[in-house]
């Protein structure tokens, strides 16, 4: 029979032993004496888009089940982490080490009802103490953490824009800020469409952004009534998107630049009933 703790001792020790080696291979990819340039060129700030984009694809490849793409994007997820702790480091900020240790206590702090003499009966008591240890631990009060605002700033500053936009709407929804009924919503999508139009018509960036959101926020709104997801519902498209153009580029014979916007849009709808007839 064979020792369990001698095989734990193994696995433990063969996942530090691959950790290491990832470790060096980004020093070294950092390192100014033969480093790869396109690394050294890099900042925690440049990265940020890698961060993201790593991340959508880990939950892509999750939600296809493939394991071995799960483990392929969770990997390439694990280099933004390794890579910004290393660049930190170069600079004298913090380690990987740090960060590791940072989130083991934080989980230990967490969950006294594992680590500590706490008791709880359900995951909702759970989710309450956690949220009660982080206000403990950034310094608010339990009034400050009551405040609808406060729960609206996290979700401006952690979630991706189109899910912020639709937690903050069905938050603000709950307490009041609501229409009475969808028509209204309509009327306000009609005022910010043509004041949109009017920020087009001047040369101020800053305002047509503006009124940009405000036509957007509007648009999150109508799903919320409508009852769909507009996250969801964009990245159906995005995909619908690419698979029309997918069999554009296959009924061509030369770039699609080559072509003209009328043989463009001829091909676009001959992918469209094609896909259609799929039942896509």
């Amino acid at each position: 029979m064979p020792d369990s703790s001698k095989t734990a001792d193994q696995t433990y020790n063969a996942i530090l032993d691959a950790l290491n080696q990832l470790i060096g291979v980004v020093a070294q990819l950092r390192s100014p004496d033969g480093g790869c340039p396109w690394d050294l060129e890099q900042t925690p700030e440049t990265l940020i888009p890698y961060v993201i984009e790593e991340a959508y694809e880990v939950v892509d490849a999750i939600k296809s089940g493939d394991q071995n793409a799960i483990a392929e994007e969770l990997g390439d997820l694990l280099l933004q982490v390794v890579l910004q702790a290393q660049i930190a480091s170069e600079a004298g900020q913090f380690s990987l080490q740090e960060v590791a240790q940072g989130i083991t206590e934080k989980l230990i702090r967490r969950h006294p009802h594992v680590f500590g003499f706490l008791e709880v009966t359900n995951s909702d008591e759970v989710r309450q103490n956690w949220e009660k240890i982080k206000a403990q631990e950034k310094g608010e009060t339990p009034e400050q953490t009551q405040l609808l605002t406060h729960k609206l700033k996290r979700y401006a500053r952690s979630l991706p824009p189109l899910m912020a936009g639709m937690k903050i709407s069905q938050k603000a929804a709950a307490v009041g800020f609501e229409w009475e009924n969808i028509e209204g919503v309509w009327d306000k999508f009609s005022e910010e469409l043509a004041e949109f139009r009017e920020a087009l018509e001047t040369e101020d960036k800053a305002h047509q952004q503006a009124e940009l959101g405000d036509l957007l926020f509007v648009i999150i709104n109508l799903a919320r009534w409508y009852g769909l997801d507009p996250s969801n519902a964009l990245q159906e498209t995005n995909i619908r998107f690419i698979k029309r153009l997918t069999l554009v580029e296959n009924f061509v014979e030369r770039p699609l630049s080559d072509y003209s916007l009328e043989e463009l849009e001829t091909m676009w709808k001959q992918a469209k009933a094609t896909l259609r007839e799929q039942g896509e």
